[in-house]
């Protein structure tokens, strides 16, 4: 039996906005989490909402982080968030380091995002294009989760922008700053409080036309789409979060030619063909054990 990623601790995976455990066959990190289990390691995927704040659904992951542990008897978890899923995980870190051995923030949006700036400026607060919208996205939300199995989480997608934005995340840095780099563009520590900070992202490269089969991927598309509304993270992006942005403790690479949705081994097939994202879980996990974690 191959034991090769047998980390010492749990291996927890946090989705991202609009993300979700599975729904029927259709996993969020597709084909990572069996790709891990095969490999040796103890992996799960915690219950949260699709769409709501840092904290809020830091508090859904903190409870069953416990719950987890007297499962499993395990002291302590390695958390990997996706997106605002690495937000989630931070919170947890910051006010509960004593239960957590590792944080990986994959394409986390650690300074913000741009793209959650501009649809902020889209819709004026307490008008009615924000109240629809925002009805509009928890629903879809609630649609999500319910799908997934899980209906009562609570959503809340206004919530959620607010926590995504610069500004918001900002502020969410001044209470909760463990990891992050001193510089922009820098590394953060690679320790606090006995946790272990780590983070990787990938930005969009080349032209369409060298993109082969990524030309009929219309998420892929739209993510280029999104990424011409970046404008200080302009073509150092994913579609989502900016490259620097996303550095977090020891950052072990942040320029990966794969969007924001390649980095859960989602879409853009056609660029695979140079880095394969699951491979680069199954890299971490034995980086994880190396490390004793």
């Amino acid at each position: 039996m191959d034991d090769s990623v047998n980390t010492r601790y749990p291996i927890l995976l946090v989705h991202g906005l609009f993300g979700f455990d599975r729904i029927g066959s259709h996993h969020y990190f597709h084909g990572i989490k069996q790709a891990l289990n095969e490999c040796g390691a103890s992996v799960f995927v915690p219950i949260i909402s699709a769409a709501n704040d840092n904290e809020a659904r830091g508090d859904q992951l903190l409870k069953q982080i416990h719950n987890l542990r007297r499962q499993v008897g395990a002291q302590r978890v390695n958390l990997i968030g996706h997106s605002q899923g690495a937000l989630t995980a931070r919170y947890v870190a910051a006010i509960a380091p004593e239960l957590i051995a590792s944080v990986t923030s994959v394409s986390g949006p650690n300074h913000g995002s741009e793209l959650a700036d501009r649809l902020r400026l889209a819709f004026v607060p307490g008008r009615l294009g924000e109240t629809v919208a925002a009805a509009l996205t928890t629903s879809f939300s609630a649609f999500l989760s319910a799908l997934s199995g899980h209906p009562r989480l609570p959503q809340n997608a206004l919530n959620a922008l607010n926590a995504l934005t610069t500004d918001g995340v900002a502020a969410f840095n001044r209470q909760y700053p463990q990891g992050l780099p001193d510089r922009w563009g820098g590394m953060g520590p690679a320790q606090v409080n006995a946790v272990h900070y780590y983070s990787w992202s990938g930005i969009i490269k080349g032209s369409r036309l060298a993109e082969s089969l990524n030309l009929l991927d219309p998420l892929h598309n739209a993510l280029r789409v999104f990424d011409s509304f970046f404008t200080r993270e302009t073509r150092e992006n994913d579609g989502m979060v900016g490259r620097f942005s996303s550095h977090l403790g020891q950052v072990i690479r942040s320029d990966y030619p794969l969007d924001h949705l390649d980095t859960i081994n989602h879409m853009a097939r056609g660029s695979r063909r140079r880095i394969n994202p699951v491979e680069l879980y199954i890299e971490h996990a034995r980086r994880l054990k190396e490390a004793g974690l």
